[in-house]
């Protein structure tokens, strides 16, 4: 259940990120109503997610690894970013690494 609420709260954190993107600079108030919520919505998860007895480290570093690899994955396809070999490689190395911080 905990995993669940911490992969929720990265959901909630990207969702937030594309509503500021849709925003334009904070110029369209039904966006910056979203951004606000999503980003209240993410860290109140993380909140529960930490209170649930999770380690700080390996909460953050797995909430925003998610967060990092699911905005560029949907920032290429809502918004065709770039996104390119190097781009995915740097990816696989974030996941990596809070893969090796969780299990130390």
């Amino acid at each position: 259940m905990t995993a669940a609420l911490l992969v929720l709260a990265a959901v909630a954190e990207v969702s937030g990120t594309l509503s500021l993107r849709q925003s334009r600079g904070l110029r369209r108030p039904g966006w910056v109503a979203a951004t606000a919520g999503a980003y209240l919505l993410a860290f109140g998860l993380l909140a529960l997610v930490l209170q649930r007895g999770m380690p700080v480290g390996v909460a953050y570093g797995v909430w925003a690894a998610l967060g990092i690899v699911i905005t560029a994955v949907a920032g290429r396809l809502l918004f065709r970013d770039p996104l390119n070999a190097p781009m995915v490689a740097g990816m696989v190395v974030v996941l990596a690494g809070v893969a090796l911080v969780e299990l130390g």
